[in-house]
């Protein structure tokens, strides 16, 4: 694993900006404005335009300050498709960053230009795994990015209180394919969570369940997605504190928000613990496995160890259920990478200070 060149990691940079504001150039018409709206207590931006009809979408958070710089500069936002194609092209043709498949890049543009990122929707999967080469300035090895669906998670509390939605999903997703059909949940036949071509693509909306594990097998209601439900999931709220903006590297650039990385790497050593023992859940375990240890030795060569040490140390501490899970994913890391894998979380958590109670890294003697 290799950290590109720093021209290259400034050129990411620049195209992760341009992008942001080419997503703020389609999604807010220049006939419109900017107004600030108090909810609950806090101010959020809102777009509005009154011609032909008066209508608001939500925007985000007033005291984001990225939020409040494109809001600040909106007037002088122009598309450069042009010079952003020319900067994916460079990056990864000559900085040997990856990226995804048309398809996969084709769907999250689709869903992205309908507003899931202004609405404060992830990207999560692979496919948010497939942006932290750009992100961290390394290359990732290519085997570990391949994918056959894309997932978006969000909140229900930020689905029911933006009081905006996504055009219908399956509009959107017909719009790329026409083969997209909606699959009736299993448990709630009336409510759709996942979307499917005929080449067997899925596209799964995913919430939070921070309830009873009554809810697990029901899917949840989503008033901004356009008319999808979502699925419920045991850590997924761990997982999508705090995103990341960056860019997918595909046509001109994709602006997305995804997970911090570090925070993705402690969760797949989780949910890994957590698959099924048949073929399928097998295949994705040993993926998630690979995904962490690729993640937390990336976080290690960016020295960004003390933000993974933070984060391992929040999961934790979040009591027996989630310790457990930690130790059975760091387990089931192959030996070689688990050596690396302890050694890395064994500095990163001195360098901190941490010390977590129950800590018994096996073979590794730490402890806290």
């Amino acid at each position: 694993m290799k950290i590109i060149d720093l021209v290259y990691r400034t050129m990411f940079a620049e195209l992760v900006q341009r992008s942001l504001d080419a997503s703020f150039e389609t999604d807010f018409s220049t006939a419109g404005n900017f107004v600030r709206v108090p909810v609950k207590g806090r101010d959020y931006w809102y777009f509005e335009e009154t011609q032909p009809n008066k209508t608001r979408k939500y925007v985000g958070p007033a005291d984001d300050p990225e939020i409040a710089g494109r809001v600040a500069a909106f007037k002088e936002i122009k598309e450069d498709l042009r010079g952003r194609r020319k900067l994916v092209s460079t990056l990864t043709r000559e900085a040997g960053l990856i990226a995804p498949d048309r398809f996969t890049g084709d769907i999250v543009e689709a869903i992205g230009n309908a507003g899931i990122f202004r609405l404060r929707g992830v990207l999560v999967g692979t496919v948010a795994f497939q942006a932290y080469a750009g992100y961290l300035g390394i290359r990732l090895p290519g085997a570990s990015l391949q994918t056959g669906d894309a997932d978006f998670a969000q909140h229900y509390s930020i689905s029911s209180s933006v009081e905006d939605s996504l055009p219908p999903i399956l509009e959107i997703l017909k719009g790329v394919d026409p083969t997209f059909r909606a699959i009736p949940h299993r448990s709630d036949p009336a409510r759709v969570t996942q979307f499917e071509n005929a080449a067997r693509y899925k596209v799964e909306f995913l919430t939070p369940n921070r309830g009873s594990d009554d809810y697990a097998d029901h899917a949840s209601p989503m008033p901004s997605l356009g008319g999808a439900s979502a699925q419920p999931l045991r850590f997924l709220d761990f997982l999508i504190h705090e995103p990341i903006r960056t860019v997918m590297l595909h046509r001109s650039g994709v602006s997305v928000t995804v997970p911090s990385p570090e925070r993705y790497a402690v969760h797949k050593l989780i949910v890994a613990s957590r698959r099924q023992s048949d073929a399928n859940g097998i295949s994705k375990r040993e993926k998630d496995v690979h995904q962490a240890s690729l993640l937390i030795e990336a976080l290690k060569i960016t020295r960004r160890q003390d933000e993974l040490a933070e984060v391992f140390a929040e999961a934790w501490n979040r009591g027996p259920q989630w310790r457990g899970a930690i130790e059975k994913g760091l387990d089931l890391i192959p030996d070689k990478q688990r050596m690396a894998t302890d050694m890395i979380l064994k500095e990163a958590l001195i360098s901190i200070g941490e010390k977590l109670d129950g800590f018994t890294d096996v073979g590794s003697g730490l402890a806290g």
